[in-house]
């Protein structure tokens, strides 16, 4: 899942950014209001987490430009202020959430999975299917003949780019960006390992075999059963 973060305070903007990456989402970090508002406005996120206090154009201009577009995913502001008034007109253009500064982040966490819950689709509508294998974004679980499997957080990543795009061959620079947010590195073998990794434990031992190598070009998953 993928959430925009807007937030200008550079030691916030990169915590929230390293926290919610190893929880295993994909994190866009803007640093101010016009770039948060662009972003919001031409990617497809599900969820944006703003600052009300930005350069540019504050968090509110933001949230009524996100809103006026059209746009319903939830926004959790994050305020210093702790004011009735401020937190009544986030409410007001339509933010589904405040958190007041200083917080800790297992209930920014909470939130956000709270408000993934919330304002998504069903949660059956949300689950990723390939063959038998199962993966639910919200309640992080992924399963294969009904077993569980447990992964690390980028495998988790890795594994739901790769069900969300199904059929579609990924290549390494875009699984780098969107997992790791890096460039790809040619010299670098961090995708490689992940896939062997993720394959021994999602492959290994079922058949069919979904992960495949396209060689010179990327990765794909494909249910043999859907060709």
């Amino acid at each position: 899942m993928k959430i925009l973060v807007v937030e200008d305070e550079v030691k916030t903007g990169d915590y929230l950014r390293q926290g919610l990456a190893e929880a295993g989402f994909v994190v866009d970090l803007a640093r101010d209001g016009r770039d948060g508002l662009h972003a919001a406005l031409t990617a497809d996120y599900e969820l944006t987490i703003l600052d009300v206090m930005l350069p540019g154009i504050d968090g509110w201009s933001v949230l009524r430009g996100i809103r006026a577009a059209g746009k319903e995913m939830p926004v959790l502001f994050l305020t210093a202020r702790d004011q009735v008034d401020d937190r009544v007109r986030g409410l007001e253009l339509g933010a589904d959430d405040y958190l007041i500064k200083p917080f800790a982040f297992a209930e920014l966490l909470a939130r956000v999975r709270t408000l993934l819950r919330r304002g998504g689709k069903s949660r059956e509508a949300e689950l990723l299917r390939a063959a038998d294998l199962e993966l639910d974004p919200l309640r992080r679980r992924v399963t294969r003949s009904g077993k569980r499997i447990d992964l690390t957080a980028k495998e988790f990543a890795l594994l739901e780019l790769l069900l969300r795009r199904q059929g579609e061959v990924l290549p390494r620079s875009l699984i780098a960006s969107q997992v790791w947010d890096m460039n790809f590195d040619s010299d670098t073998n961090v995708i490689e390992v992940a896939v062997r990794r993720l394959r021994a434990k999602i492959d290994d031992d079922f058949e069919p075999r979904l992960i495949r190598t396209v060689r010179g070009m990327g990765y794909v998953i494909e249910d043999p059963e859907c060709d």
